[in-house]
């Protein structure tokens, strides 16, 4: 996703906050993947967590001190993160990034709670915290449910679709909760009818002409189709579906983020994913639409995804929190973040209780595109939301 030119931006910004050694600084770990298939999801994560650092720090720090970054990369191997983060325990931070996913993040998380370290990541599976990991690990992601949720009511109560094809990339966690969740809440909203069928496929997969051919074969066409996907297998199932003349509108959840992949379907339309924010001038919400400009002029480029919220917002919120507690010890720490009730982060209100460390009820964005192009539609959140 992310370019050379922006990923290279980043790396000298790195270097210059590790390099800023104040004579007073609190350390905050990046196990992270700088290298390999994964760097590419992480990469605006990341550039938004460097950006959070650089602006604190212009303010004058946390409760006085300077954020020093320290980092490991993890080169895109779960295990690897484990490692990193036993040598960020070694240099002595207060805080760990991990990366956005609950499989590549928990090693890193594990080694942080054991070592009573509080962990961020952008993972959208629940489990990512108390229940999966431990009291000092949190998500600035929406969980997955809630994603499926929000679309299912939104499809239903505002677009007024009354029929659904679920079609499911059966590869990772979030793909099956997305498509799991949604389910379940358009049956409760259409009828079991409602749903026309269900399929799947591996992202890998050359070809979907079968799952395509029982879409086509159907003898009511569905209102619109649910993909559970991401790149490079989402965006080759839509130019296959579009191809074969199936014109419902599509929708999918924020691993399709990003028009990055936009130009390998030609004219995309009709086609609707739900984010954090529009990262093409035209957000709601003047914070959001400020810090894409911030952005913007910091890495002399466009953000790819909206994930760069998720990473401003990791820092944002342990500054703030360690701000309220009086202390950047990881305790005090989380103990304020517990305390957050819709706290006004760049990624969104947000709520963290000390059991649930995770938004559910935080709206999102749908954005629309048409003719390849993006613009936001509004921003909403579900109603009825069922955890796993």
């Amino acid at each position: 996703m992310k370019s050379i030119g922006g990923m290279a931006a980043a790396l000298v910004l790195l270097g210059t906050v590790q390099g800023a050694h104040a004579a007073d600084t609190v350390k905050i770990g990046m196990v992270m993947p700088l290298s390999g298939w994964f760097q590419p999801i992480d990469a605006s994560t990341i550039n938004g967590a460097l950006l959070a650092v650089k602006e604190i720090n212009a303010a004058g720090g946390v409760l006085g001190q300077q954020i020093e970054v320290e980092t490991f990369d993890n080169k895109s191997e779960p295990l690897l993160g484990a490692d990193g983060a036993t040598q960020m325990v070694a240099e002595g931070v207060k805080a760990m990034i991990v990366p956005s996913d609950f499989d590549f993040g928990a090693p890193g998380a594990f080694v942080a709670q054991q070592n009573g370290i509080i962990s961020f990541s952008g993972a959208s599976d629940p489990k990512f915290g108390v229940a999966g990991i431990g009291n000092l690990a949190y998500s600035l992601s929406t969980a997955g449910q809630a994603q499926g949720a929000l679309l299912a009511e939104w499809g239903f109560e505002d677009q007024g679709w009354k029929t659904a094809y679920v079609l499911l990339d059966n590869t990772i966690s979030y793909t099956k909760t997305l498509c799991g969740s949604f389910t379940e809440r358009w049956k409760e909203l259409a009828g079991e009818e409602g749903i026309l069928g269900e399929d799947t496929f591996l992202n890998g997969d050359p070809s979907i002409d079968a799952q395509v051919s029982r879409i086509t074969g159907l003898g009511t066409k569905p209102d619109v189709v649910l993909l559970c996907s991401y790149a490079p297998g989402g965006p080759s199932a839509i130019r296959q579906l579009r191809s074969a003349g199936v014109d419902a509108p599509i929708i999918t959840g924020e691993s399709m983020d990003g028009d990055y992949w936009a130009g390998t379907v030609p004219g995309l339309s009709d086609f609707y994913v739900v984010n954090f924010g529009s990262l093409y001038g035209d957000d709601t919400d003047p914070a959001v639409a400020d810090f894409y400009r911030r952005y913007e002029a910091e890495y002399g480029e466009r953000a790819d995804v909206s994930y760069a919220q998720r990473g401003y917002a990791m820092i944002e919120a342990w500054a703030r929190a360690a701000e309220k507690a009086g202390s950047v010890e990881p305790a005090e720490v989380a103990a304020a973040l517990d305390t957050f009730r819709d706290e006004p982060l760049v990624v969104g209100p947000t709520t963290f209780t000390p059991e649930l460390h995770i938004a559910t009820t935080r709206p999102m964005t749908i954005l629309k595109a048409e003719a390849g192009k993006f613009s936001i539609v509004g921003k909403f959140s579900a109603d009825e939301v069922e955890l796993d």
